[in-house]
């Protein structure tokens, strides 16, 4: 099966500054994959009949749908959507059912990829010529976009279908990678594919590496529509990019920093993390917490590029609902040295000290340790984490793959 990288040519940037002075104060830095697509006038879709995968994320500079745009390109014929997680409109609660509907706006059929399959099947492909991929992803294995993605690529090889992936930014940057390799054993839709938790790679780089290295089996015909103007240390806000919540509790470009740095631990349901409060992710609070003195200490453990204030709060809903709970709002205060996964793990262990009584191995939601160790991709770190409550226990361990990783996914870098 072959592979090829979309070719890029300079073009004038003078009228897509004036489209988007629509929604921004001043041009993008970086055009996405859509963007780019758009200045080729669609020519490698062209007499084509089109699958897209998209959902509300999927848009261009001036926040109009991928959906849309494709619908109305000439001489593209968009013929089905499938919907991931959340939705192609966005209308599906985190982790509810989708089931196969039609789009009110264009009336094309919305095949669900997060109902009764995640899978697209042949009867789902059939018609279908190439599959177009346009979700903004947030950079963390456990955010199923990109499981949705591999599986798509599956389809695809199977079916004998192209596949094009429009690129766009990894919010957390291209350098940062933190976690194990999934192990054999725990591999899900929250961990696919075996990369680290935090992989440092944009969807398009992540499907290049997934496709040539042979990680889903039989290779599919992939085209990559890299951005322009993106590169490696670029966090989102830098981007010039307007941000369109991928699911409901990331509704900022800032909130997918503090989705690693909390969203392991949110899943034993031992301390609230914000979800369900006005800072989804960006907290650690109980009721049994002292705000002033949970601060201090974690603040004492000087961690690069983190501070912690006192925070109270009373979630609307979830854990600690109506409740008035104490800890700790977490703050990145220098992004190019902050290691985004380990507030939790440290946190954990700061709780076993000030809290005896309340230590995470005694309060845990054992019913949740199944889906914790799919997350983390190994039960070693629920053990490990467990058994002294000390974050130098399980540190090797997490971080032992990243090395070996790097070198591996740097093959497939399309920005520096």
């Amino acid at each position: 099966m072959k592979i090829s990288l979309f070719k890029l040519k300079c073009f004038s940037v003078l009228p897509v500054m004036l489209v988007c002075m629509t929604v921004l104060s001043a041009q993008p830095r970086v055009k996405t994959g859509i963007e780019v697509l758009k200045e080729r006038n669609f020519d490698i879709l062209k007499g084509k009949k089109i699958g897209l995968v998209t959902n509300p994320t999927g848009v261009d500079c001036n926040l109009v749908s991928t959906v849309d745009i494709l619908f109305n390109a000439p001489g593209v014929e968009l013929v089905a959507l499938f919907g991931p997680e959340h939705g192609v409109r966005g209308d599906i609660h985190a982790g509810d059912k989708i089931e196969n509907s039609v789009d009110g706006k264009t009336g094309l059929t919305v095949h669900s990829l997060y109902g009764s399959t995640r899978k697209a099947t042949p009867e789902m492909l059939k018609g279908i010529d190439v599959l177009v991929y346009d979700i903004q992803d947030i950079g963390c294995r456990s955010f199923t976009y990109i499981s949705t993605l591999g599986l798509l690529m599956e389809a695809a090889a199977e079916n004998d279908i192209e596949i094009v992936v429009l690129d766009r930014p990894n919010p957390l940057g291209g350098r940062n990678i933190e976690g194990n390799i999934v192990e054999d054993g725990f591999i899900s839709f929250v961990s696919q594919f075996k990369i680290p938790y935090i992989y440092g790679m944009t969807c398009g780089e992540l499907a290049l590496m997934l496709n040539e290295e042979n990680m889903l089996g039989k290779k599919c015909k992939l085209t990559v529509v890299p951005m322009e103007g993106w590169t490696r240390d670029m966090m989102y806000d830098e981007t010039g990019l307007p941000w369109v919540l991928p699911s409901p509790h990331i509704p900022s470009g800032e909130t997918a920093y503090y989705y690693p740095a909390t969203g392991i631990l949110g899943e034993l349901s031992y301390v609230s993390i914000g979800v369900g409060y006005t800072l989804p992710f960006q907290l650690i609070a109980a009721e049994w917490i002292d705000a002033a003195e949970f601060a201090d200490a974690m603040n004492a453990l000087e961690l690069p590029g983190w501070e912690f204030r006192p925070v109270f709060i009373k979630p609307f809903y979830g854990r600690g609902k109506g409740e008035t709970l104490q800890g700790v709002q977490l703050y990145v205060t220098d992004r190019s040295v902050a290691k985004l996964t380990e507030p939790q793990f440290y946190a954990v262990q700061v709780m076993a000290e000030l809290y005896p009584e309340k230590k995470l191995s005694d309060h845990a939601d054992k019913s949740r340790f199944n889906m914790f160790d799919k997350v983390c991709g190994s039960d070693k770190i629920r053990k490990g984490l467990l058994k002294n409550h000390r974050f130098e226990d399980i540190k090797d361990f997490w971080y032992k793959d990243v090395d070996a990783f790097r070198n591996l996914s740097s093959k497939y870098y399309l920005y520096w």
